[in-house]
């Protein structure tokens, strides 16, 4: 198979701090022979000064220095891997509370969620925060690395008590069919290469899980097709062509699309993509598109195929909150929606979400790193899906106007599990 032709799986992973998230992915990236030889002795060298032996397998992903020189991941990993059938972005997460935003922004645009988790403590706070945050941004499949089954002796028991709990949050949260694997990622046991520690599972190693995962979630929705608008480019022959990442379904020369808010309705003469010349453009291809008549269109408008967004100023939102102050009634801040970005206020705040029962609570505020149900009220019109329809256009993020901090990622609607 061809490099070109092979699917790009985009995945991250995510857990409680210390379970082995960076440990397992350093395990797979090694083991399938992804790093250079001289990457690898930087890790051994790292290794060395910290007094951890000849390897420590996390820092294969813990780039910063502060994160080796404290043993966690702080910012997410970014890493690239590719076996004979398939490519991988992997988004190594942190897994520390206070860096929960770095986690929600590594997941954001992942079709899978690799879920590490240590097979003597369960399921931990933050590991089902980390689930729900997953879960909230669109994520629908998880595979789940039982690890530190060595530890646990590879006993059965623990393994089995781990998949209940899993299944049963799986259920709520609306996760399909989760995958548990009992795994050693210090060893490497059913990382790469199955292991005959565990008699008892028969089940597939955590890269063939990877390798038969379905792609391509991330951009694909139940949404018709769309195309905020990024860029105008103006052609050296005349007229006005219009730049953007396609998401939802796929486009066509010869489709009728609507120009939002200002709904107009035209046809689509040409598309290019970097290639050249196309029929047609794929969910999470950057294309430009010519259409058959002249529109004032700019950027922060949306091209869309029926059936059509909502043109609103007014949302219901679940949220992430990450700013350090609570976040208040009446608040403003900026909203980034797409390609547009307009002034936006706080006009309610419905709830907060209790994470060991996922219920909703009354609350003033939310804090640092709650998760909760909140109005907004968008100076311009902004044209949104519900997020479980579009992961695209029914996300948006809020700024803080002083400091030019992101402070909230925000899905269009109700949670599904809520």
């Amino acid at each position: 198979m061809t490099q070109a032709s092979k699917e790009l799986l985009r995945f991250a992973t995510v857990g409680s701090v210390d379970d082995g998230k960076s440990t397992l992915i350093g395990r797979l990236l090694v083991d399938t022979r992804q790093l250079f030889d001289d990457q690898l002795d930087a890790v051994v060298q790292a290794s060395s000064k910290r007094g951890v032996g000849d390897l420590d397998l996390s820092f294969v992903t813990d780039g910063l220095r502060a994160e080796r020189e404290q043993g966690i991941t702080i910012d997410v990993a970014y890493r690239y891997a590719a076996t004979p059938t398939r490519k991988f972005v992997i988004a190594d997460c942190p897994g520390h509370i206070q860096y929960t935003r770095n986690m929600a922004t590594g997941a954001s645009n992942a079709d899978l969620a690799l879920v590490v988790l240590d097979v003597n403590q369960g399921l931990k706070e933050q590991t089902r925060r980390h689930l729900c945050i997953a879960a909230l941004l669109g994520v629908r499949t998880v595979i789940v690395a039982a690890n530190k089954m060595d530890v646990a002796g590879w006993e059965q028991e623990p393994f089995d008590l781990v998949v209940k709990e899993v299944h049963a949050l799986a259920e709520q949260l609306g996760f399909e069919n989760p995958l548990v694997i009992p795994v050693s990622a210090l060893n490497g046991d059913n990382v790469v290469d199955a292991s005959a520690a565990a008699g008892w599972y028969n089940g597939p190693t955590v890269l063939s899980a990877l390798e038969q995962a379905y792609t391509g979630s991330w951009a694909s929705s139940l949404s018709g097709a769309r195309l905020p608008i990024q860029w105008v480019l103006r052609q050296s022959g005349g007229g006005r062509t219009y730049a953007g990442m396609v998401s939802g379904k796929t486009i066509h020369v010869g489709d009728t699309v609507s120009l939002l808010p200002a709904n107009v309705k035209t046809t689509i003469r040409s598309i290019t993509s970097p290639q050249g010349d196309v029929q047609e453009a794929p969910p999470g291809i950057s294309v430009d598109v010519d259409l058959a008549d002249d529109t004032d269109a700019g950027r922060g408008d949306l091209l869309a195929i029926s059936p059509l967004p909502r043109v609103t100023r007014e949302v219901l939102a679940t949220v992430c909150w990450f700013g350090e102050q609570p976040l208040t009634t009446g608040q403003r801040l900026r909203l980034k929606h797409t390609t547009r970005s307009t002034p936006a206020r706080i006009s309610a705040i419905e709830g907060v979400v209790d994470i060991s029962n996922l219920s909703i609570h009354d609350a003033g505020q939310l804090a640092t790193n709650d998760i909760g149900v909140i109005q907004i009220h968008t100076a311009d019109p902004i044209v949104v899906d519900e997020y479980q329809e579009n992961r695209i256009t029914g996300s948006f993020v809020l700024i803080d106007e002083k400091s030019n901090a992101t402070v909230a990622a925000g899905m269009v609607g109700r949670a599904s599990f809520l």
